[in-house]
């Protein structure tokens, strides 16, 4: 893909996710590095995007568009603004976006979706590259409680949409085929990476999932790369609704047991300090990883601060693991605080 040269010192940063919790960070790493791949989630059968896949079989789009759209050079360039358009009224069109109807012509043409991708990513003059995790369209299905007048009764809910507008308490998720392939450049792509970040976003259907298709979650234990998980800001409605930051990284840990982070970055303002810091630590051993608390969240909103999520990001990125691991107090007492934009002696800037 086209964009700014990448530098020799440039990491090769991989971010899986899907969906606005992937935008967020594309829109952050993209200020730190040039050589980015996105993997992204092949779940989604709402909208446009379960429209296209069920009429075509083919990868539902939607996220895959929107990563494109979060590594275009030019984000209000017309092209970038004509593939994010959706079309209203109440025709055969209405709902659909223009990128989801290109990615679907391209793949019919190519009869590939990652040549398709990469099209689309030339034609927007994207920094990096755009890959799904998965080369067929996959499905979710949850074990949900509270549904029944009975606590203790669970019920299975099938599809992405149900799973995230669940009004019950997601356990478990699963994939549908249970052994799904990896998209063999994705996999690639997480081996021979220095970076890889995972979250934030929908924590059952946008995060989890990459941990549960097999040739990913290998990739993803084998891989020399340090590894970032990026927690969500607060619970969201549906899937996580009450869930606190540690209970986050509990389910994680609950779907891959051999699933290891280097680091978790949360929002210093989304968990208070003293006893609840300390649970996240300690949930945060489960994977064994370090925590760093730091201010990466838009001003009064839930979402991210692409700026502040990218300052905290290249600190973690491109500090050594040995000083990294001076920063926090080890153990049950509470781990490091990144405050107002500096780390140690270094100030961090929000660009």
């Amino acid at each position: 893909m086209s964009g700014p040269p990448a530098g020799p010192a440039d990491p090769a940063v991989v971010a899986l996710g899907g969906g606005h919790g992937l935008y967020a960070t594309l829109s952050a790493v993209r200020r730190v590095t040039q050589r980015i791949t996105a993997v992204v989630t092949v779940a989604d059968d709402g909208g446009s995007s379960g429209r296209l896949r069920g009429e075509l079989g083919m990868l539902p789009p939607g996220d895959l568009r929107m990563a494109l759209a979060a590594l275009s050079e030019d984000a209000d360039g017309v092209w970038t603004t004509a593939v994010q358009h959706r079309f209203g009224g109440t025709g055969a069109l209405a709902g659909h976006s223009v990128g989801n109807l290109i990615l679907a012509g391209l793949t019919d043409v190519l009869g590939d979706p990652v040549a398709a991708l990469d099209e689309v990513g030339r034609l927007l003059r994207i920094t990096g590259r755009v890959l799904p995790m998965s080369p067929i369209p996959l499905d979710i299905e949850a074990e949900v409680s509270g549904l029944e007048s009975d606590p203790r009764i669970g019920r299975c809910v099938r599809g992405q949409v149900a799973v995230a507008t669940t009004p019950g308490k997601v356990r478990r998720v699963r994939l549908i085929p249970s052994d799904p392939p990896a998209s063999p450049e994705a996999v690639s792509a997480i081996e021979h990476a220095d970076v890889v970040v995972l979250g934030p976003g929908s924590w059952f259907t946008s995060v989890i999932p990459h941990v549960l298709v097999p040739g990913l979650r290998e990739a993803l234990v084998r891989t020399a790369a340090r590894k970032v998980l990026v927690l969500n800001l607060a619970a969201e409605p549906g899937e996580t609704a009450g869930f606190s930051a540690e209970r986050h990284l509990h389910v994680l840990s609950q779907h891959a047991p051999d699933f290891a982070v280097d680091e978790v970055l949360v929002d210093s303002a989304s968990v208070p300090e003293g006893r609840q810091r300390e649970h996240v630590a300690r949930a945060a051993e489960q994977l064994r990883a370090r925590v760093t608390f730091c201010d990466v969240a838009e001003p009064g909103t839930d979402r991210h601060h692409p700026g502040k999520l990218a300052a905290a990001l290249d600190q973690l990125i491109r500090s050594p693991r040995s000083q990294l691991a001076g920063l926090r107090v080890e153990g049950r007492r509470t781990v490091s605080d990144v405050r107002s934009g500096s780390v140690g002696k270094e100030r961090v800037s929000w660009r």
